[in-house]
């Protein structure tokens, strides 16, 4: 067995490496430096765009605004009346700005011809600004009177309301920069634009199995000792909000040789290979052991809870390092809320940035813990809470009872994870903690 920290074999590189018990700092960035980012793309329909990633920047063909508009529902005029309108009338009065009116603006239909000194058009929100008009009145600010309106010019300044063409995107400007992760406004914004399509990354492909003689699938009958397997279920979930390509090559049994077989065919058809159980040191935890002749590993156990027992490394179609087609792999640990954890804190971020995006952390909001909360140091801990803003409008949060790495339901139950640091020991109630929001999350 190989065993890295990086491609290059420099150790050295990452602080606090031990792959033995690795803070999961060290091990987010150990990840994050294996990882390379899909370089095939293609070109899809805008409707189809969503959570895909640019390939490249897009470039504005187009000023937005196309033209100067108004930005409210008013009265369209030039700016330089307000400097020459009296600034005040008998008896300290505000001095009042008269103007005919010559004409409407809609959007959609412009109006056309001059707009003279002492005149204002009658313009609605998005209408193009008349040819001479920088400025525009609110209606609710004016009086009118037949014809022609009266306001107070020292309410506005000169361009007031008007939207100038070219101020939100400039024709040939970066309208959205390659790696985002498109959002439902990044549509609507290429549309906009007047585009149809947009080049994205290809999609990554995952493959997913779970492996154990006791696990069966849901609609079986569950015989003597055996479970239903939540893992591969919970698995396919989150990698379908990731929007990924996902590849369920289901139950593997506790034996070798069909445990290899699985990982070959995984790595010559995926990208990634995300297993879950056997990576522990029991006597039919296979997937640790199989690592050591298909692939190299960089670490195999976190200092994390849930999810302390974790490999990750890359593996060979061929059977040995260097043969055949690579693929990344994360060997998952086998209780349920242990392998949703590390999905979430190490899985994710690499899946994000190997598909071409440019991941953030996930936000941390802090919080009052409402109750004491018990934690070892050295290892950073991820409790499941249910968070709540009080009257105040501060964000406190509770265990969801159980903390098991077994115990899917307080998972279920929980809104956020309460991050507790590496180096943090025992909390009292009142004392502040990190939480991490699902929302956005999961």
């Amino acid at each position: 067995m190989t065993t890295l920290n990086h491609p290059s074999g420099n150790a050295g590189c990452i602080s606090q490496y031990d792959p033995q018990a690795l803070p999961v700092s060290a091990a987010q960035a150990i990840v994050l430096q294996w990882v390379t980012p899909l370089a095939a793309s293609e070109r899809v329909p805008l409707r189809d765009a969503l959570a895909r990633v640019l390939a490249e920047d897009v470039i504005s063909p187009i000023d937005v605004p196309a033209h100067d508009n108004s930005a409210m529902d008013g009265y369209a005029f030039d700016g330089a009346a307000l400097a020459t309108a009296g600034v005040s009338g008998g008896c300290g009065a505000s001095a009042r700005l008269t103007l005919a009116v010559c004409g409407k603006a809609f959007a959609g239909h412009p109006y056309v011809g001059d707009v003279a000194a002492g005149t204002c058009v009658r313009i609605m929100t998005g209408a193009p600004m008349p040819a001479g008009c920088d400025t525009v009145v609110p209606q609710e600010r004016v009086e009118a009177h037949g014809e022609a309106i009266a306001f107070d010019p020292n309410a506005l300044t000169r361009g007031a309301n008007a939207r100038r063409k070219g101020e939100d995107l400039a024709r040939g400007g970066v309208a959205l920069a390659a790696g985002r992760l498109l959002r439902a406004s990044d549509i609507g914004l290429l549309a906009s634009l007047g585009l149809v399509e947009a080049n994205v990354r290809r999609r990554l492909r995952v493959a997913y199995f779970s492996t154990g003689d006791e696990l069966r699938s849901p609609g079986e009958l569950l015989a003597p000792g055996c479970i239903y397997d939540s893992n591969r279920y919970a698995l396919g979930a989150m990698l379908q909000r990731l929007n990924v390509e996902p590849i369920d090559l289901g139950v593997v049994r506790d034996d070798p040789a069909a445990l290899s077989a699985t990982l070959k065919l995984a790595a010559d058809t995926a990208d990634v290979v995300l297993t879950s159980g056997g990576v522990s040191v029991g006597e039919a935890d296979f997937t640790r052991t199989q690592l050591q002749t298909l692939g190299d590993v960089s670490f195999w156990s976190l200092a994390m809870r849930p999810g302390r027992p974790l490999a990750f490394g890359r593996i060979w179609s061929g059977g040995r390092p260097g043969a055949g087609r690579a693929a990344l792999l994360f060997g998952l640990p086998g209780n349920p809320v242990a392998t949703m954890v590390s999905f979430y804190q190490i899985v994710r971020p690499a899946l994000m940035a190997m598909a071409g995006a440019n991941p953030q952390p996930v936000p941390l909001v802090p919080a009052l813990s409402d109750q004491p909360i018990r934690k070892r140091p050295d290892r950073t801990e991820f409790q499941r809470g249910l968070a709540r803003r009080d009257a105040s409008g501060h964000w406190r949060v509770t265990p969801t009872g159980s903390q098991s790495s077994g115990a899917l339901s307080t998972m279920s139950e929980a809104n956020c994870f309460i991050v507790l640091a590496h180096e943090a020991g025992d909390l009292d109630a009142g004392d502040a903690v990190d939480i991490m929001l699902f929302d956005g999350l999961v």
